[in-house]
């Protein structure tokens, strides 16, 4: 799929994390990926975490600490072995909303095609039937809530945090103007990738902290996922949109994906 791919060096990695670069199809560009995998056990499943405005490959693992998260409750039995794979989102602007833009640069395919592929390459004993999972915060909350649906055949389970449910709140963050992402208006809406999705929506599951500005749109999703009979999990907890709120939530995440690979049911709240 790549034409190059560069993989860090592991004499010179540090805690666990991996670095890797690719030629990307789908961006026209190079692709930045980092990526945290268990030692010596077979992983469990592969869970895809987006990021935010501003931010790149490295905001999970630097400002939110994922890869000590998994390690902890992996350790503690709580979660089964599961490997992260922290993209950039290509790099576009203030935020590419991970959509395809009019131009053709297509930040979905890259996420859903291509993303996984180089996790294959840089954590040998992935495969192709290892579980997926996609989680996000923010611009990635809406990402990874949109191309979950869109794409319910190649996810076992969906989380977002704070996430932005509808292209139009991008305004709130970015300095660029969204019309000109030419977006297409079917991929503007969370709920209506979720309505279209009908019985392949995977498990899902968002919360949103009490004092975040996207407090509304997070209440405003959930309820419209009631009132179209969508199962789900919605939770709130006190906290704004900032880092300490996303470090201390992704545990919940990496536990709504755990109950899936069991196969428990669930509720919805």
């Amino acid at each position: 799929m790549f034409r190059t791919i560069n993989i860090s060096e592991p004499r010179f990695e540090s805690d666990g994390l991996r670095c890797v670069t690719v030629k990307s199809t789908a961006l026209r560009a190079r692709g930045d990926l980092t990526i945290w995998a268990p030692p010596n056990v077979k992983p469990a499943g592969l869970v895809i975490l987006l990021h935010g405005v501003y931010g790149s490959h490295w905001c999970w693992a630097l400002k939110g600490g994922a890869h000590h998260t998994a390690r902890r409750l992996i350790a503690a039995g709580e979660i089964p072995p599961l490997v992260l794979v922290m993209p950039s989102d290509g790099l576009r602007a203030d935020g590419s909303a991970y959509l395809r833009h009019g131009d053709g640069v297509d930040f979905e395919r890259w996420i859903v095609e291509e993303v996984p592929v180089a996790a294959r390459a840089a954590v040998p004993s992935l495969d192709e039937t290892t579980p997926r999972f996609i989680a996000g915060l923010s611009m990635g909350g809406f990402g990874a809530l949109r191309i979950g649906a869109r794409h319910g055949r190649y996810f076992h389970g969906i989380s977002g945090h704070s996430s932005i449910t509808h292209f139009s709140q991008m305004t709130r963050f970015i300095e660029e103007d969204p019309a000109t992402f030419g977006a297409l208006a079917i991929d503007e809406s969370v709920l209506d990738a979720m309505v279209s999705a009908g019985s392949t929506l995977p498990p899902l599951r968002f919360d949103c902290g009490t004092t975040d500005s996207l407090l509304a749109a997070n209440r405003d999703l959930h309820l419209g996922l009631l009132n179209c009979g969508i199962t789900h999990i919605y939770e709130e907890f006190p906290g704004g949109h900032e880092w300490p709120y996303w470090e201390m939530h992704i545990a919940d995440t990496f536990r709504f994906f755990a109950r899936t690979l069991r196969q428990q049911p669930i509720v919805d709240s």
